[in-house]
C-alpha cells in the first residue's frame, strides 16, 4: 500500500484548521467580555477597586550629591551618597541602579539596534548621526559603602548591580557612595533629552542636564526590580526620596533646578533677591529677576571664578538642572486652592525673546492652576520652564521646552502655539508621572496619554479655539484608519510601539476625551479621574489600577471600552446601512388613498412610457372605444361609500388611547446600524425635521452588547424627518463619515486653479510688516 505523505500532511493541517474554527466559535469573543483574564488578580497590595491595598508598600531612596559642571571641557563630575530603604516584605541581596548615560557609550546597544536607510537626499546632520562615535557613557571611579570599603558591583550596559554585604530585610536601610564623570553631549548635533547647545555668535553654552547620576531602579510588588535596559525610548521608573544637591558652575551662570535654592544670600545679588520676593506676591504680572541686558553683559565678560548653588527637594523621584550665563530669569506667584503660593519661573536666552518673556511663565502658572483643578493640588514649591531648542522634556519641578522666534523677533502661529502647548505639556508632566508615578519604561501611555489629555483640557482654558494637536476625536481618525500592519495596541511595551506619538500620546488622550464627553459624561468622569490621581499620588500605579478606579468611582462598566481602545487595533466606522420610514395605516380611505396617489405620481416614469407618449398618437382602445370596460377607468385608490363605512365601524371599535395613537400621525424610522470598524461605540444621532428644528439622541454603546456587528432600532417621531446624521459632532473618531447620512449627503472636493506667489520662509508677522511698506493705491 502506497502512502502519500503530502496528502496526510494536508489532511492534518485542514483538520487542525477546522478544529481551530470550531474552538473559536465556542469561545467568548464578545466585545463586552469582561477583562478578567487581562487584568492581574487583586491582592492586599492592590485592591479590586483600583485603590492601593491595605498592605501597599514602596521603597525610598535619599540622595546627597556634589556636582561640578566643567564649562571649558563640557563634562559633568559627580559624587553621590545614596541611602536606600527597604520597605518591602522581601529580603534584598543586591540593588539595581540605572546608568542612563551609558546609552551614549560607544558600545551601547542603542547604536547597534538602530535601523536606518540611505535616502536620495540626506542632510549632513543625518549622516553625522549615523557616523556618531561620541563617548558619553558614565565613567565610574568608585562604588563603596559608607565606611569607604569597595562594594562588589557589575555593570550590565545601562544597569548597575551592587551586592550588599548583608541581605536587606524589611525596614533595613543601606548607605553607599558612587563617584563618576561623563562627557556632555551636544544636543544640536547628536540629539538627546539632556545636553548642551552651543551659541557661536557669543561663544557660550546653555546646559540642560538630566539623567546625569546613577539612579535607583524601582523594586515593587508587580515586577520586582524594574531593570529593563534603557534603549532610548522607554523612559524612566524611579523611586521617591529626598535630595540635597550642590551644583558648582562658573560664577556668572544662573542655575535652575529641582527643589528650592538654599543659599540665596550667597548666590543672588541684592536686586535679584528683591525682584524674587516681589514675584512671590505678584499673581497677575510676571517680574523680571535678571534682565536681558544683564544676560548680554554676562555673555561678554565670562568670569572665570566658580559658585556653588545648593538645592533641596523633598519627596521627588528625580533631579535635573539647567545652567548658563545667557539666562534671562522671570517669575510670578501662583496661589492654589489650599492657599499655598507656588513660584512659576522661566529661564531663557535672548534668542527666546520676545516670545518667551510674553508667554512662558504665564503658561506655567496657567498649567499649575488647571492641572490642580482636574487632578490634585500641585504639591511642590516651584515649577520651572527652561528654553531648550528642539526638545520638550520633563523632570520634577523643571522642564526643558522648545519654541524659538526668528532672529528678527517674529514668529509663526505654529511656533507660538506649539511653544505654549509644549510648556503646558511638560509642566503637566509634574503630575504624570512625577507625582502619579507610573512606570514609563513599561507603559508610555500612562504618563504621556493621561498628560496629553489633561493638556488638552488646559489648552481649552487658555484660549478659545486653541489649536490643540491632540484630544478631539476627529484628529485621531487618519491614524485609526491606517494600515494595521503599522499600528499596535496602546497596551504595548514602550520599546515596541509603532507610530509613537499617535499610539502613546494621541490615541489614549482621545480615548479619555471620548470617555468624558460621550460615554461617561463630564461629572462622572471628572470625579473618577480626580479620584485616581488622589489615590495614586506619590505612589506607583499600574494600568489595572487606572482601569479599575475609573469604573469603581463612577459606577460605569468600562471593560468594553478598555478592551476596544487599549487592547485592540479596532477602529470606529459605524454606518447607517438602511433607513426605513413607516407611518401607521389609519385605514381611513380618504387619507390613505390620497397619500398613495401622491406617491404614485412621484414615482419615476419609465423611459419607454415617456417616449411612447410622444410617438404613439393613439392606442387601439383610444381609436375603438368598444374595447373599454369598467377596468379601463377604474382606479383602486378611489374611496367608495363601502370603504368609508368599513372605516367608521373600525374606528368606533377602538379605545380612547388607540384612537389617540392612530390620529397622532407618528413617523416611525427603522434604522439599521453596521459596525464596520469593529470598535463598539455609542450611537449619536441628529434628526433634522422638515420644519427646520433639530433633535439629538444619544444611545449608549451597550446597544451592541448582544450583536456586535449589526443592530436595528426604531425611532418614533411626531415630526417628519428631513435629514438624519450619525456622529454629528465628530465625537467618536468615525473613520468614514460618508455612510453617516440619510439621505446620503454629497461632499464636494475642491482643487486649486493656480498656485499663489509665495515668499520662502516668510511667516505671517513678517508678511504683515512687509504689507505696511506697500503703498496704498
Amino acid at each position: 500500500m502506497k502512502i502519500h505523505f503530502k496528502v496526510i500532511i494536508s489532511f492534518v493541517i485542514l483538520l487542525f484548521f477546522n478544529l481551530t474554527l470550531i474552538a473559536q466559535e465556542n469561545t467568548n469573543v464578545n466585545k463586552f467580555k469582561q477583562l478578567g483574564q487581562e487584568l492581574p488578580t487583586p491582592n492586599s497590595y492592590r485592591s479590586a477597586s483600583g485603590a492601593p491595598g491595605h498592605e501597599y508598600w514602596q521603597q525610598k531612596a535619599d540622595y546627597v550629591m556634589n556636582i561640578e559642571l566643567d564649562d571649558d571641557k563640557q563634562k559633568i563630575y559627580g559624587e553621590e551618597t545614596i541611602t536606600y530603604y527597604n520597605n518591602s516584605p522581601d529580603e534584598l541581596v543586591y540593588l539595581w541602579l540605572q546608568l542612563d548615560q551609558n546609552v551614549r557609550a560607544k558600545d551601547s546597544d542603542s547604536h547597534k539596534i538602530t535601523t536606518n536607510k540611505i535616502g536620495e537626499k540626506m542632510s549632513l546632520s543625518q549622516i553625522s548621526r549615523m557616523m556618531n562615535d561620541f563617548d558619553g557613557g558614565f565613567k565610574l571611579e568608585y562604588v563603596q559603602d559608607e565606611k569607604g570599603n569597595p562594594l562588589p558591583h557589575t555593570i550590565n550596559k545601562t544597569m548597575l548591580r551592587i551586592e550588599v554585604p548583608q541581605p536587606l530585610k524589611k525596614g533595613d536601610s543601606f548607605t553607599f557612595s558612587i563617584k563618576w564623570w561623563y562627557n556632555i553631549n551636544d544636543r544640536m548635533e547628536i540629539g538627546g533629552r539632556s545636553g548642551y547647545e552651543y551659541f557661536p555668535d557669543d561663544d557660550n553654552y546653555l546646559y540642560t542636564i538630566a539623567q546625569f547620576f546613577p539612579r535607583m531602579c524601582v523594586y515593587d510588588d508587580v515586577n520586582g526590580w524594574q531593570n529593563k535596559q534603557f534603549l532610548g525610548r522607554g523612559e524612566f521608573a524611579l523611586v521617591f526620596g529626598d535630595y540635597e544637591v550642590n551644583i558648582t558652575v562658573p560664577e556668572d551662570h544662573l542655575v535652575a533646578a529641582t527643589g528650592t535654592l538654599q543659599n540665596e544670600d550667597e548666590i543672588l545679588t541684592e536686586k535679584q533677591k528683591q525682584q524674587l520676593e516681589k514675584a512671590r506676591n505678584s499673581f497677575k504680572d510676571l517680574v523680571i529677576v535678571s534682565s536681558q541686558s544683564e544676560a548680554e553683559k554676562r555673555e561678554k565678560t565670562k568670569k572665570k571664578g566658580k559658585k556653588t548653588w545648593s538645592f533641596k527637594a523633598e519627596n521627588v523621584r528625580d533631579f535635573a538642572f539647567a545652567s548658563s550665563r545667557k539666562f534671562i530669569w522671570d517669575a510670578m506667584g501662583v496661589k492654589l486652592n489650599d492657599g499655598r503660593v507656588v513660584m512659576a519661573m522661566s529661564m531663557y536666552p535672548k534668542e527666546g525673546n520676545p516670545l518667551w518673556e510674553q508667554y512662558s511663565t504665564k503658561a506655567v502658572a496657567h498649567t499649575l492652576k488647571w492641572y490642580s483643578h482636574y487632578t490634585i493640588d500641585y504639591p511642590y514649591p516651584v515649577a520651572w520652564s527652561i528654553h531648550a531648542a528642539r526638545i520638550g522634556m520633563e523632570y520634577p519641578m523643571i522642564c526643558f521646552n522648545f519654541g524659538r522666534p526668528e532672529k528678527d523677533g517674529t514668529y509663526s502661529e505654529r511656533v507660538k502655539y506649539r511653544m505654549i502647548g509644549v510648556i503646558i505639556h511638560e509642566v503637566g508632566h509634574n503630575f504624570f508621572p512625577m507625582i502619579i508615578n507610573s512606570d514609563e519604561r513599561q507603559w508610555t501611555w500612562m504618563d504621556e496619554g493621561l498628560n496629553t489629555f489633561t493638556q488638552y483640557l488646559t489648552e481649552c482654558q487658555f484660549e478659545r479655539n486653541f489649536p490643540s494637536r491632540r484630544g478631539p476625536a476627529h484628529k485621531i481618525v487618519d491614524y485609526m484608519k491606517g494600515d494595521k500592519n503599522n499600528i499596535v495596541p496602546i497596551m504595548t511595551n514602550s520599546e515596541s510601539i509603532l507610530q509613537f506619538g499617535n499610539n502613546a500620546y494621541g490615541k489614549p488622550a482621545t480615548a479619555l476625551n471620548i470617555l468624558r464627553e460621550s460615554v461617561m459624561g463630564r461629572e462622572l468622569f471628572d470625579y473618577a479621574f480626580k479620584k485616581y490621581c488622589e489615590r495614586w499620588k506619590f505612589k506607583h500605579p499600574e494600568p489595572a489600577d487606572f482601569f479599575r478606579t475609573m469604573e469603581d468611582a463612577s459606577g460605569v462598566d468600562l471593560d468594553w471600552f478598555w478592551r476596544g481602545w487599549f487592547y485592540t487595533n479596532d477602529h470606529c466606522d459605524i454606518a447607517m446601512s438602511d433607513v426605513k420610514w413607516y407611518k401607521l395605516d389609519t385605514q381611513n380611505p380618504d387619507r390613505e388613498n390620497m397619500t398613495k396617489k401622491k406617491e404614485r405620481e412621484e414615482t419615476t416614469v419609465n423611459i419607454s412610457d415617456i417616449r411612447n407618449k410622444e410617438e404613439i398618437e393613439k392606442t387601439y382602445d383610444e381609436m375603438d372605444p368598444s374595447l373599454r370596460d369598467f377596468y379601463s377607468t377604474y382606479d383602486p385608490l378611489d374611496a367608495t361609500v363601502l370603504d368609508r363605512q368599513d372605516y367608521k365601524e373600525y374606528y368606533e371599535s377602538l379605545s380612547k388611547d388607540e384612537k389617540a395613537l392612530l390620529d397622532a400621525g407618528y413617523n416611525f424610522y427603522e434604522i439599521t446600524f453596521e459596525n464596520i470598524g469593529g470598535l463598539v461605540m455609542p450611537i449619536i444621532l441628529e434628526f433634522e425635521y422638515t420644519d427646520g428644528t433639530k433633535e439629538v439622541q444619544r444611545i449608549p454603546a451597550e446597544i451592541w452588547r448582544q450583536r456586535n456587528e449589526k443592530v436595528a432600532k426604531v425611532f418614533i417621531k411626531k415630526k417628519e424627518v428631513k435629514q438624519i446624521t450619525l456622529d454629528p459632532f465628530l465625537e467618536t473618531a468615525d473613520t468614514d463619515v460618508s455612510n453617516n447620512y440619510f439621505p446620503e449627503k454629497e461632499r464636494t472636493s475642491r482643487f486649486e486653479l493656480f498656485k499663489r506667489r509665495s515668499f520662502s520662509g516668510e511667516n505671517p508677522m513678517q508678511r504683515a510688516e512687509r504689507a505696511k511698506k506697500v503703498k496704498k493705491p
